[in-house]
């Protein structure tokens, strides 16, 4: 099994089910050649929500409810997803842009002990609802393990893909150096020489 979304990109998973945001994030058209958006339309939203919450399950070694979506559960999770994007780009999950309000929700999870005894936090909801909880439950657990900072985004907005940062200084930048990071590196160095071009003779 692997992470749907995130694997078209050929990207590393974040670590365990964190790479449940990760794909998600990842439903967006990015890359190169770009990616088609996997909740721009029912049937292929479907169908990554199917697979991304088979790999959840398996990862986490819990049971959750499939979750069915339907054209409204769509809108919203495609609002979530820009507010994940811009929060993940700024580097805070303080003060959420406006446009990211559909993930305060109150219960995000029912907590129960595994057969381990420990406390485990089980999504809740339907459609759109099930899917904020996973995330919540993600990020939440992320923070308090210290990953949440190093889910990025590419800084080629153009491209936003997710990713993960394992360097040592948390300093990657791109998804692809080699992609996004030459191109980049291209339009840099253009951009210096008709700045020189264009700079009146002395």
């Amino acid at each position: 099994m692997s992470w749907p979304a995130t694997s078209r990109y050929q990207l590393d998973a974040a670590p365990g089910s964190l790479a449940f945001v990760q794909d998600f994030v990842n439903t967006i058209p990015a890359g190169k050649p770009r990616g088609p958006d996997l909740l721009a339309d029912l049937p292929d939203a479907q169908t990554w929500l199917d697979d991304a919450l088979a790999q959840w399950r398996h990862t986490r070694g819990v049971t959750a409810d499939d979750g069915v979506l339907n054209e409204a559960d769509l809108v919203k999770l495609r609002a979530i997803r820009a507010g994940l994007v811009s929060r993940i780009r700024a580097g805070t999950a303080d003060s959420p842009p406006e446009h990211d309000r559909g993930l305060a929700l109150s219960g995000a999870g029912t907590m129960q002990l595994d057969p381990h005894g420990r406390v485990q936090l089980i999504p809740n909801g339907k459609g759109w609802r099930l899917v904020a909880s996973v995330l919540l439950i993600e990020i939440y657990d992320a923070q308090r393990d210290d990953a949440w900072r190093r889910l990025k985004t590419c800084c080629n907005h153009r491209c936003s893909a997710a990713f993960f940062d394992r360097s040592r200084n948390n300093s990657r930048v791109w998804h692809d150096v080699n992609v996004c990071g030459n191109l980049a590196n291209l339009h840099a160095h253009r951009a210096r020489k008709r700045a020189r071009d264009n700079a009146p003779s002395r």
